[in-house]
């Protein structure tokens, strides 16, 4: 078996799916050349062909001989037949195209300007519900795409020992896959007693 014929084994396994009529139609084809192999036969142009194969359209035969041009013209590139099949992108005609996205320093700046897409309050929760509360709102802010949330949970002023819901809300940011970066808010919004988190 020569490289030919690997080419040709390789189309076969990788060409659509035939038919039932087709693969008949091959089979003989294949059978009709294994009969003809000794014999010559007279192309349409009057030229005489041996091993049972027609030259190509717009070409000559030279004495019956295959050139190794007739027989590159046969074998079909398998990057070649690849490239017909599925087609190439141009990513760098895409990335063109696309419209200008924004730098991360860009995102960054945007992000810290404008203001939380929801808010949380922690006030009056236990630590566990706290915990709770925060891991079902952080998924359902995920979900719905959002990019900027809002904690608040109070400076602990009311707590009779050290405030329980700042350290915890620290931790589960900390913790959390998609919890970003984060700051206290400006005075007017709460200050040290509410937390504002980007998602990732």
């Amino acid at each position: 078996m020569d490289f030919g014929d690997i080419l040709d084994e390789w189309e076969r396994e990788t060409a659509k799916p035939y038919g039932k009529k087709r693969l008949a139609a091959n089979a003989r084809r294949e059978d009709a050349r294994g009969e003809k192999s000794n014999e010559s036969e007279v192309s349409p142009d009057g030229a005489e062909s041996s091993g049972g194969e027609k030259p190509l359209r717009g070409e000559k035969n030279n004495g019956g001989e295959k050139s190794d041009d007739d027989v590159s013209n046969r074998r079909v590139n398998p990057m070649e037949l690849w490239l017909r099949r599925y087609g190439v992108e141009d990513k760098d005609t895409a990335a063109a195209n696309s419209p200008e996205r924004e730098s991360p320093a860009e995102r960054r700046r945007r992000l810290h300007a404008m203001k939380c897409d929801a808010v949380i309050d922690l006030h009056g929760l236990t630590r566990d519900d706290a915990w709770a509360r925060l891991e079902s709102f952080f998924a359902d802010s995920v979900r719905r795409g959002l990019e900027k949330v809002l904690i608040i949970h109070g400076k602990g002023t009311h707590s009779a020992e050290d405030p329980v819901l700042g350290p915890m809300v620290r931790v589960f940011l900390e913790r959390h896959r998609h919890a970003g970066e984060s700051g206290h808010s400006d005075k007017d919004s709460g200050g040290s007693g509410s937390t504002w988190v980007i998602l990732k």
